[in-house]
């Protein structure tokens, strides 16, 4: 930027926290967005019973947030420490006693219920001290149960279940948590639940009784259209497992109470169907009343903080499957097992603001101890968390429930069917909704097909679509790894495609890349992933239309040319088409790959895609498209090194942009120029792990 553009444009910084500003390019405050009314961010914090349950330590406790006002809105109390249902005695009495907390909870402002932490149980812990009694166990596809965790078809669970939500709910809470035990899975059997009654009532589903053993051979053999539809038939009869258990839950609860909330915790559920929407319809119940959602993931210790946008584009995938109707979004912050060191503060911090920018509307902490450590020991991180509720909730004021526009992997709910289809085991396959490496170098992400400009196709779920809608995929923005180019293939699609595959090999592959001007200044790069160490096949293409256009080839350490690699199309119904078959989602953080990518990315999209960072950082980027023509932006800067000069494409007419840091500093920075239809903007400067809000108003 020249001087003169310097001192001619405006910019503000301002602070929610009235802090001094540190930044480089500082300029002076001129106003403030905390005086303007802003919708609040949903927090509240998780309370287990060793902070609850003695009166003296909850005093403290309590005392704790007042001193930090603002830190949190609600005190969720959890019923249990333990992962396995408590006995009904036990439950009612930890009840009674956490009705009282509430009550001074609620006396000191904060809105206040219960986490019921194990409706059919997680683990076999503390199993001595656990529920007993003439209750169907988890099951297992080879008969093995487990002993932690009860079938809820039973209908002696379900008699405890009903129990105590009723408990519960007479407890006068402002809302209760469903945890997610509720799953059909995360037991020490695997999936589940294959008991004697569950393959009974999926025989009153499907019209063909099962035992385990042949239920697991029609799952794995046979024709692929055959397994297809005993798997889908499956999903269905989860997605109907916990219907019945949450219809139960909810007619149990208003009936004591119809305004009592009830709120899910949620991962990825591809087994169980996905059902978010119909779930939460049943959780509303007759009366509307509002539902809470609580999306997480894994990441626990930051030891590997490039797990946290992991856990943020889980979060995504799973909020893009709510109604509009949830508002209360709040994403699990879980440093279990709540030992202080294992993640900083401020990484706890920045996780918050990361699932906001992925699709959350707040965040639920489970960060405090099990027992009783000094209560200082917190202070550090609730003063992190209180000074950036401000930030959390301008996020949330200026996202709403907007969908994040941008690249997506191709899914649905069925997703899951499509897992193994080659001969190995169903019932352990994987997560099938892909989290590419190009969201780390500055490619928005998107998590439904509905918000993608491009689509990303890769493992087996195209065998979930239909070829009608296949066929329609193909005509929009298409990028695919060589495997699913083989699928396409041989389902009839070849004529839009561009490309076959010619063969496969297993080692000493490179990646060369042509003179195509997609590929810039970079033409003859090599990209070498070592194969020998990273084990993946390398796929050579053959062009099966003359229209199709090389982007690399294959080579080896002899130089020798071993066919092309990647390459784009243009197909007869004017889709754009790129198939990668050198390490399609890995192995991108290099300048010219990242490079190539990006340059792809706009291609396919024929320039929709609607921003993306130019620049050679390693960011996380999150676009909203708002009302009126608004843009919103979130930026992460996910390295351990500070980041100058990231530039910004925002696809706008718009010349201006204001950015705020996690302290509310806002900057505003004016274009540096145009490329097609967007607008470049440099941001000066992001310390190492930051995130930035972005409007372009």
């Amino acid at each position: 930027m020249s001087k003169l553009m310097f001192f001619v444009s405006i910019f503000v910084l301002f602070s929610c926290n009235q802090g001094p500003d540190k930044s480089r390019d500082a300029a002076k405050p001129v106003h403030s967005p905390s005086s303007v009314k802003v919708e609040k961010s949903f927090i509240s914090f998780r309370i287990g019973p060793d902070q609850s349950l003695p009166e003296k330590r909850f005093n403290e406790l309590i005392d704790l947030f007042d001193k930090y006002k603002g830190v949190t809105d609600d005190i969720t109390f959890f019923s249990s420490v333990t992962h396995a249902p408590l006995p009904l005695d036990v439950f009612e009495s930890r009840i009674k006693t956490i009705k009282d907390r509430m009550a001074l909870a609620r006396k000191r402002g904060y809105r206040t219920g219960v986490n019921i932490l194990t409706t059919i149980g997680h683990h076999n812990e503390d199993l001595p001290h656990s529920l007993k009694g003439d209750y169907t166990n988890m099951t297992g596809i080879n008969g093995n149960i487990s002993q932690g965790a009860f079938c809820p078809n039973d209908a002696k669970m379900q008699e405890y279940i009903s129990a105590i939500y009723k408990i519960t709910a007479d407890s006068d809470p402002d809302y209760i948590w469903i945890d997610d035990d509720v799953r059909m899975g995360h037991m020490e059997i695997g999936y589940g639940c294959f008991c004697d009654n569950c393959l009974k009532i999926f025989k009153d589903e499907s019209g063909i009784q099962y035992t385990r053993e042949s239920i697991l051979k029609a799952f794995n053999e046979g024709l692929v259209k055959d397994k297809l539809k005993v798997r889908n038939e499956w999903l269905q009869h989860n997605r109907n497992t916990i219907s019945r258990l949450f219809k139960l839950i909810e007619k149990t609860v208003h009936e004591v109470n119809p305004n009592i909330s009830l709120g899910f915790m949620t991962g990825d559920r591809f087994f169980e169907g996905y059902d978010f929407s119909n779930w939460a319809k049943i959780l509303s119940g007759p009366n509307n009343t509002a539902v809470m959602w609580r999306p997480g993931g894994g990441f626990y210790q930051d030891n590997v903080t490039g797990e946290l946008s992991g856990k943020s584009h889980d979060i995504g995938r799973q909020v893009s499957q709510l109604p509009d109707e949830v508002e209360n979004i709040q994403s699990e912050i879980e440093n279990f097992t709540y030992q202080r060191l294992k993640k900083a503060a401020n990484i706890v911090v920045l996780e918050a603001a990361s699932h906001i920018a992925a699709g959350s509307r707040g965040a639920a902490f489970n960060v405090l101890s099990f027992y009783d450590e000094p209560l200082t020991e917190y202070e550090p991180l609730l003063k992190k968390l209180q000074d950036a509720r401000p930030f959390f909730d301008l996020m949330v004021n200026k996202f709403g429930r907007a969908k994040v526009q941008g690249v997506s992997a191709l899914w649905n709910k069925d997703s899951y069917s499509s897992e193994n289809m080659d001969g190995g085991n169903w019932l352990s396959g994987g997560n099938p909704a892909i989290e590419p490496e190009m969201y780390d170098i500055g490619i928005p992400a998107s998590y439904a097909e509905d918000s993608a400009r491009v689509i990303l196709l890769n493992g087996s779920n195209v065998l979930t679509y239909s070829k009608k809608q296949l066929e329609e995929i193909l005509s929009g923005s298409v990028y695919m790894s060589a495997e699913v180019l083989q699928l396409l293939n041989n389902m009839g699609l070849s004529h839009l495609t561009g490309f076959t595959v010619k063969n496969s090999k297993a080692v000493d592959c490179i990646e060369q890349f042509s003179d195509h001007f997609l590929n810039g200044s970079f033409a003859g790069s090599k990209r070498d992933n070592r194969q020998s160490f990273y084990k993946s096949l390398a796929y050579s293409l053959e062009k099966t239309d003359a229209k199709a256009e090389v982007l690399s080839y294959l080579t080896n350490y002899s130089d020798e040319d071993l066919g092309i690699t990647m390459g784009v199309f243009e197909n007869e119904k004017g889709g754009r088409i790129c198939v990668s078959g050198y390490y399609p989602w890995s192995f991108m953080s290099n300048l010219s790959k990242s490079n190539q990518i990006k340059s792809v990315m706009r291609w396919l999209s024929k320039d929709t895609l609607p921003s993306y960072i130019k620049s050679f950082h390693k960011t996380n980027l999150w676009h909203r498209d708002l009302e009126g023509g608004n843009l919103a932006l979130a930026i992460t800067n996910a390295s351990f090194d500070e980041a100058g000069d990231i530039e910004v494409m925002i696809r706008t007419n718009k010349k201006l942009i204001r950015v705020f840091d996690m302290k509310c500093k806002e900057t505003v920075i004016p274009s540096s120029g145009t490329d097609g239809p967007y607008q470049k903007f440099i941001i000066p400067y992001v310390d190492a792990w930051q995130i930035r809000l972005v409007m372009c108003e």
